[in-house]
């Protein structure tokens, strides 16, 4: 009973999470018939810390990549929606970030970690050499209770990806702190959430030496 009414709250879960991204997806869609993506891209997929990075394609000149990510998603959903914003594309490489929400509503860092342990094992098993690359989650300041689940999540998924071939975490974090070693609250929009252009300056030179 107890496997029935589990299996019953991850259909209900997911169908959630159809409904919630679909005007995404169908966006992305769109997009892709007026403006076709690259052939075999590195896509960036998570959160909204990829949706906003507007400048991604000016950051890496040469390097074919491509913004797939949907604001307010999960790890989960990234899993639900990889067939269609991951794997329709034929990626030679997927760059990860997402995590975050998911502390926000609750998960503990092991889930949170296992959430990525099923999306990448989902990629792997549609395309075993896929290069994957997770971008460390970042401490932002409205968050800052669960920073040190944060931390915790990080440090599991770090090391699970150690552990796997063709996959890297990318840390960001020591590049968004000042010399003291203190986060930057100035690479922050106001709602202390989202990083503005100069969050995203930082994260260029960390990530560019991964991007294939």
């Amino acid at each position: 009973m107890r496997y029935l009414l589990l299996t019953l709250l991850f259909i209900a879960r997911l169908s959630l999470a159809q409904n919630k991204f679909d005007a995404n997806i169908a966006a992305f869609a769109a997009t892709d018939k007026q403006t076709p993506p690259p052939a075999h891209p590195i896509v960036f997929t998570g959160s909204s810390s990829i949706v906003n990075w507007g400048s991604l394609v000016q950051d890496f000149p040469g390097k074919p990549v491509l913004n797939r990510g949907f604001g307010g998603s999960e790890l989960s959903d990234v899993r639900y929606f990889a067939d269609r914003v991951i794997l329709a594309y034929s990626p030679k490489q997927v760059v990860i970030y997402a995590g975050e929400n998911d502390i926000a509503n609750d998960h503990s860092a092991q889930e949170t970690c296992q959430r990525l342990v099923d999306l990448f094992t989902y990629l792997r098993s549609h395309r075993p050499k896929l290069p994957i690359d997770f971008i460390s989650i970042k401490l932002s300041p409205s968050r800052r209770k669960y920073w040190p689940v944060v931390q915790e999540a990080n440090t599991l998924i770090k090391n699970y990806l150690a552990k796997q071939k063709n996959a890297r975490f990318i840390d960001i974090r020591p590049a968004m702190n000042d010399a003291s070693g203190h986060l930057l609250g100035s690479i922050f929009r106001p709602d202390s959430l989202h990083m503005n252009p100069s969050g995203y300056a930082l994260w260029v030179p960390v990530v560019k030496p991964y991007l294939r």
